[in-house]
């Protein structure tokens, strides 16, 4: 299901990461405290929150609160970061995930917003905003959670860690369990597997937030691939992050493992930059996303051509490439 250049990419960086292990303590605890900011600013952004990155570092630092800003958002990003610890506390443990984890993940992220609901399952119907799928109706909603819990330490299991983790995400944000909090509870069960099975924090970035309710409604239509993929390329870029920054580097990069933008990786190849996008955001080439803009390696450009076989000609570029 995971585009083939795809996993090969992130069977290597996992086995460069684990090779690293134990990871440095300083990069980890460095690591750590950039990538939660970015994880809580994204999952937050994507549901609405209009704190920026800067300003969610901020309260994370501090405390304090941002004049114009309202307590609800505020209390999004405490929350959001007493979640992630659970979530990181979890993974140290063996026992298997279940519903019960699911609402107390659901209980930390709308705690002081909506204390009456938080960790409870729905009793009302559902409706998702610019969406055509209808959730279930609240009475199914237990149900469909224990069979979610089955899916889980069963059937799921045989499949490979990231499409367990994002068939997981989407399963339990099609149930709707909850009254709010479904997408960003959903994604830290999504992480709680992946970091279980020892990846890194994986973050779904906001400025994708329309890929990712695209991708999800191809999901609720019974398509999961795209999802699958989707998750597979965020999963890639956190590799990529944890990978550089473990490694140990006695020399300047080569000039071929340079990231550079997709204008320059094109020069002097018989791509386009239209056509490497089109690449990227299939996860046919290896390349990651700094804030709006994609980056690629000239190795990477290189390794792709070979993998076609021969060089393409402007004009006779194909998606099914």
């Amino acid at each position: 299901m995971i585009e083939p250049r795809l996993l090969d990419r992130l069977e290597q960086k996992k086995a460069r990461l684990d090779d690293l292990r134990p990871l440095p303590v300083a990069a980890v605890r460095r690591l750590r405290e950039q990538l939660t900011v970015e994880w809580i600013y994204n999952a937050n952004a994507i549901e609405g929150n209009t704190l920026t990155l800067r300003e969610t570092g901020l309260i994370l630092e501090t405390g304090l609160t941002v004049g114009g800003k309202s307590l609800r958002e505020h209390f999004e990003v405490i929350n959001h970061r007493e979640a992630i610890d659970y979530v990181e506390a979890l993974t140290a443990d063996d026992e298997p995930i279940t519903p019960f984890h699911a609402r107390q993940i659901h209980k930390l992220v709308v705690a002081n917003i909506d204390d009456e609901t938080a960790g409870q399952y729905r009793n009302l119907p559902a409706r998702i905003a610019a969406s055509e799928y209808q959730p279930p109706d609240a009475w199914q909603v237990s149900q469909l959670m224990d069979d979610w819990g089955d899916w889980l330490n069963g059937p799921a299991l045989a499949l490979h860690p990231i499409e367990r983790a994002a068939s997981a995400h989407h399963r339990l944000a099609a149930v709707h369990s909850f009254i709010d909090g479904n997408g960003r509870t959903a994604r830290l069960v999504m992480n709680l597997l992946l970091m279980r099975d020892g990846y890194p924090p994986t973050i779904i970035l906001w400025v994708n937030r329309r890929q990712y309710f695209r991708v999800l409604a191809q999901a609720d239509e019974g398509n999961v691939a795209p999802l699958v993929n989707f998750v597979g390329r965020a999963v890639e870029r956190s590799l990529t992050i944890y990978v550089q920054s473990c490694t140990p580097r006695a020399a300047p990069l080569a000039q071929e493992d340079e990231w550079i933008p997709l204008h320059q990786a094109a020069r002097g190849t018989h791509y386009s930059q239209e056509y490497l996008s089109l690449l990227a955001r299939k996860g046919r080439l290896e390349a990651i996303k700094r804030g709006r803009l994609w980056v690629t390696t000239r190795r990477a450009v290189a390794a792709y051509q070979r993998s076609v076989g021969k060089p393409e000609k402007r004009g006779e570029h194909t998606p099914g490439a």
